[in-house]
């Protein structure tokens, strides 16, 4: 007991901005307990030193899309808080740090937020990441330092303190730790979620989004051909992959000159282990002629992802394979026919089985058929409402864009054992669809020889 005391006792000498707001020692007795740390500064030197500050070093950078088109955003989301009555949000993933403020943080293992009221929009970014985010942000910047612990949420707090009523955050991204030590940082205030409802808000894109993701889906044709320039006997998936991605960031840089070049990658998997699972990593095997093969262009600008895959073999495909893969393509091409405006995803899902059921492959499919594009990464996005799943009742409507990706995997007890997939990038139209990666498939175009 007196060791508590001890420990509460410091806590009051030493608390943090947060707790020194609270009057009553058994409110700070509650906020230890949810887990905020209020421990005293280590030593003399650390006590002096800030725990947030604004650095504004350079000049704005350029913005990935125009003032029009961000402050867009924003009112569309304010409207959001209107309508469920929210104060003030705290945004922290990757996709909705990025989607209204233009800067895509690198977590590395900090937090990061973005916050927005009526009256303001501001990026929480670490000290290791000095000016950047200020000159990146569409709006302001507040940073908070290592010098005492979590002062993340002091930054919380200093621009959501005030607030009485509802703040949003994102319930499927922040964990139990970081939502009970938000709570603390937010005595006044009653956490909401807000993820969903934004989720719903990136769904349909703007056409300057559309036109970013169509310069990507150019840049990844160009991955594709770089890939098949690579493609030999003997040579190393590695190296393959390290083709593509290296022309697809020069390309990059020739177009977008002004754009951070980051996150750009390429995977080609052979074999039909190694292509078995879409996501299976690069490795170093050495392909081989009749390989079945799965090429991968993934070019990112401004966080925005596009994609192009195919099937591909090297000099030959034995008729067990060019079977099961002529049937893939029919999938894929029935997908097409489907995506219209007014069509449910999951009625698209249901179409493209009944066409794997006519060829008994339905049971080798390895997940949905597609899925919503825009803020989007192998690590970071996914609109879940807008996926091409039996589960998915969403209705298509123009300006949302999906790929197409219907994918099977075949065993190695199966002669055409392997994973097949084809995916394209598709835009939804007034009247119908457009495919804006327009790389070769099938087996006319993709048996290489070389």
């Amino acid at each position: 007991m007196y060791l508590q005391r001890l420990k509460l006792a410091s806590y009051i000498k030493y608390g943090s901005d947060v707790c020194r707001s609270v009057k009553s020692t058994a409110m700070l007795r509650r906020c230890v307990r949810r887990g905020l740390s209020m421990q005293p500064e280590y030593s003399a030197f650390n006590k002096n030193m800030p725990h947030t500050l604004k650095l504004q070093n350079g000049e704005k950078i350029e913005s990935t899309f125009s003032k029009a088109e961000m402050s867009g955003r924003i009112s569309k989301l304010r409207k959001l808080m209107e309508t469920e009555n929210i104060n003030g949000v705290l945004f922290t993933s990757y996709h909705n740090v990025n989607y209204y403020s233009d800067y895509m943080y690198c977590n590395f293992g900090r937090p990061y937020g973005l916050v927005v009221t009526q009256d303001k929009v501001v990026t929480i970014s670490a000290k290791v990441n000095g000016a950047y985010p200020w000159r990146k942000t569409v709006g302001d910047n507040i940073i908070y330092t290592d010098w005492h612990r979590d002062n993340y949420y002091r930054a919380v707090y200093q621009e959501l303190g005030e607030i009485k009523g509802k703040v949003g955050c994102e319930f499927d991204h922040i964990n139990l730790d970081s939502f009970k030590k938000l709570q603390t940082a937010l005595p006044a205030s009653t956490v909401v979620d807000i993820g969903h409802s934004a989720m719903y808000l990136r769904t349909v894109k703007s056409n300057e989004e559309i036109a970013l993701i169509k310069e990507g889906a150019r840049i990844a044709d160009i991955g594709g051909g770089a890939i098949i320039e690579a493609l030999a006997e003997g040579v190393g998936e590695h190296e393959i992959a390290l083709h593509a991605v290296q022309t697809m960031v020069k390309e990059i840089a020739k177009s977008r000159p002004n754009i951070a070049l980051q996150d750009t990658w390429s995977w080609f998997q052979s074999g039909h282990f190694n292509s078995e699972n879409c996501h299976n990593p690069v490795t170093s095997r050495k392909v081989k002629k009749g390989d079945i093969c799965v090429m991968n262009c993934f070019p990112m600008m401004a966080g925005y992802y596009s994609a192009l895959e195919r099937n591909v073999f090297l000099d030959h495909v034995s008729d067990d394979h060019l079977r099961v893969w002529e049937a893939n393509c029919k999938v894929f091409e029935t997908g097409k026919e489907l995506i219209k405006p007014g069509a449910k995803c999951k009625d698209v899902a249901h179409g493209m089985n009944e066409v794997y059921k006519s060829y008994d492959l339905l049971q080798y499919r390895s997940f949905g058929y597609g899925h919503s594009f825009g803020v989007l990464s192998h690590y970071y996005g996914r609109e879940a409402a807008l996926e091409f799943r039996e589960d998915i009742d969403t209705v298509l409507e123009p300006n949302m864009v999906m790929s197409l990706e219907p994918m099977i995997a075949l065993p190695e007890t199966h002669p055409a054992a392997g994973g097949y997939r084809e995916h394209d990038v598709i835009v939804v139209t007034e009247d119908g669809s457009e495919t804006i990666t327009h790389f070769p498939y099938g087996p006319e175009h993709m048996v290489i020889k070389k």
